[in-house]
């Protein structure tokens, strides 16, 4: 079950990221990559709950977690750089 929810979730983040590049607007791109940040954060979730419940051994999921969590800040820096930038238009 976890397997599956974290398939679905990451992938949702490079499908929505991919949307990203198609925005039409600043505010449409916010939109956009709001979702990539949910969907990302989710996948992040599912690694923590397959680590901590001792599903799979953390020194697996060490790298994979630090990376989801640098993609849930690069992801987060970029909606408040288009953020700041929708509002002075």
């Amino acid at each position: 079950m976890i397997g599956k929810q974290l398939l679905r979730s990451a992938t949702a983040v490079a499908a929505n990221y991919a949307a990203t590049n198609r925005s039409r607007s600043q505010v449409d791109f916010v939109s956009k990559i709001s979702v990539v940040l949910e969907e990302a954060d989710e996948s992040l979730f599912w690694l923590e709950c397959l680590r901590d419940n001792g599903i799979i051994r953390a020194a697996l999921l060490t790298g994979l977690c630090r990376e989801a969590e640098e993609l849930v800040r690069i992801f987060s820096a970029s909606r408040e750089t288009a953020r700041s930038h929708a509002a002075r238009s």
